[in-house]
């Protein structure tokens, strides 16, 4: 659609509208032509679940049937991703269809979401949608002071509580807000609904998971983490609130097939970034970057296959655009995968989507200044290349201020008491350069930015990569990636650099 991306700003904010009233125009004559009908939209997010927890991913010690069910039943994703591995700027991307670089204030995590970009909420809204979402929306930050008059996810369904069975666990009841919703649409409208669990996301009660029958033996631990009973058990603290937003999703899924809509709803299940564990959450590394998707829409597009090709986050916009038929506007930068969800095919579909940009700026304080650290990276079929821009500062936040790059929590607390290798991984300062050969060393461990043979791949990799970040406008790429430290901060400053200082005083 090369013609669309040479439109004037102005004509690509107006086409959606354009095609609206041509819709509502030809309605009648549509209909008697048997035109299909509008899909419902249902997107489900998680709060920090990591990509292969899920039984469909072979995992034996979370259960996820209802996940499960949307892959059987659909289409399950193998390289799925997030542009930012945080909170508010992946959702940022999610909604705008755009790389966080290209967000300005929208790029750091606790900041303000400017509404210079349309929302495909909004979008569809417009096009006759009726639109909410319960849960976790966008955020942590502010949308009002960037000019959204509500959540950007749609309006809030919140009202319905629920007794959580545990600590930690949000007592929304998500399910019975959903159903608030669908009796709120008017008669034949379609939906687009956002289900934000809040969950996995810390805190959890410490040892519900083997209080609930959860064997430590099963988990699989990363090859960044040592082998301890408190890391095992903190994993099955996690697993009990991934199965939670699973059942969630599950009680959702069944409210839409007791109405007839199910297989008229195009169902995306993914989460924002990866679990929220040292080396993991808000980190430029392979599990803190590559999410669990599932996309189910009955018929259309069939059910039982594996996709390699690469998604990223910033993607689901234009392809929810597109599956309703309204143009995607110009300002979108991603791509619609709905060519690879209808196209039958398994494996490698499209053979142009084998690689995607990640990168992070400014998440949470606990340095002077209210520095960020900002990183760029470039994932392929084969590598991981990161190039981190201040290697000086310390990735998680400074030692005396707690690292607070990294949720609080019994793993965290072991790790820096330790001192050793799985120290340093998790919270030491890293080389300007960073390689990994993922199809080898998913859990990059092994750093192969200094072997000489892959020099020549290292270069190719970080030239490509800053080819595609100029392209697209990356400020940090252009020289002028100061501006992110520069963006207000607008989250709780307890662990911030400065108030240690006073503290120290």
């Amino acid at each position: 659609m090369a013609w669309r991306r040479s439109m004037p700003r102005t004509w690509s904010f107006v086409w959606p509208m354009f095609v609206l009233a041509l819709w509502a125009l030809q309605g009648g004559r549509a209909a008697e032509a048997g035109a299909p009908k509008r899909p419902n939209i249902l997107i489900a997010i998680a709060d920090d679940w990591s990509h292969g927890h899920a039984g469909v991913y072979g995992c034996r010690w979370i259960k996820t049937p209802a996940f499960d069910r949307v892959a059987r039943e659909g289409v399950l994703f193998a390289n799925a991703f997030t542009n930012n591995p945080k909170c508010s700027p992946c959702r940022a991307s999610l909604l705008t269809g755009r790389n966080t670089w290209q967000l300005d204030e929208a790029c750091n995590h606790f900041g303000i979401f400017p509404a210079r970009w349309p929302v495909y909420p909004d979008l569809l809204e417009r096009a006759g949608y009726h639109v909410g979402f319960t849960g976790k929306g966008w955020g942590p930050g502010d949308f009002r002071a960037g000019g959204f008059a509500r959540n950007p996810a749609g309006k809030e369904y919140n009202t319905r509580k629920a007794k959580p069975p545990h600590l930690g666990v949000s007592g929304i009841d998500y399910a019975s807000n959903f159903a608030d919703f669908l009796a709120a649409r008017k008669p034949g409208e379609p939906f687009c609904f956002w289900f934000g669990g809040q969950e996995p996301h810390r805190d959890y009660e410490e040892g519900v998971g083997r209080r609930s029958g959860k064997n430590p033996r099963d988990v699989t631990l990363p090859a960044y983490f040592p082998d301890s009973p408190v890391i095992r058990n903190d994993m099955l603290d996690y697993a009990v609130e991934v199965e939670w937003f699973d059942a969630q999703l599950g009680r959702i899924l069944a409210r839409l097939e007791e109405a007839g809509e199910l297989d008229d709803t195009l169902v995306l299940v993914t989460s924002d970034h990866g679990m929220p564990f040292p080396r993991v959450k808000g980190q430029i590394y392979e599990h803190g970057f590559h999410l669990p998707l599932a996309v189910r829409w009955g018929a259309r597009v069939g059910k039982g296959r594996v996709i390699e090709d690469f998604i990223n986050v910033r993607d689901f916009a234009p392809t929810f655009l597109e599956a309703v038929g309204i143009e995607v506007p110009a300002s979108m930068t991603g791509r619609s995968f709905l060519d690879i969800l209808t196209s039958r095919k398994s494996g490698w579909v499209d053979p142009t989507r084998d690689r995607v940009l990640v990168g992070k700026e400014r998440h949470d304080l606990g340095r002077p200044l209210d520095q960020g650290y900002p990183v760029r990276g470039v994932r392929t079929r084969e590598f991981l290349y990161v190039l981190n821009y201040e290697p000086d500062r310390w990735p998680v936040g400074n030692p005396e201020t707690g690292y607070r790059n990294c949720d609080d929590g019994p793993t965290k607390t072991l790790l820096i008491s330790r001192f050793d290798e799985y120290y340093r991984l998790c919270f030491g300062k890293r080389p300007r350069e960073e390689l990994y050969r993922v199809t080898d060393d998913p859990d990059c461990v092994k750093n192969l930015a200094a072997d000489p043979a892959l020099r020549p791949v290292k270069q190719k990799l970080r030239e490509d990569m800053e080819a595609a970040l100029r392209q697209e406008g990356d400020p940090r790429v252009l020289g002028r990636g100061a501006i992110f430290d520069t963006y207000e901060y607008v989250g709780p400053r307890p662990h911030s650099y400065d108030a240690w200082l006073k503290y120290q005083r």
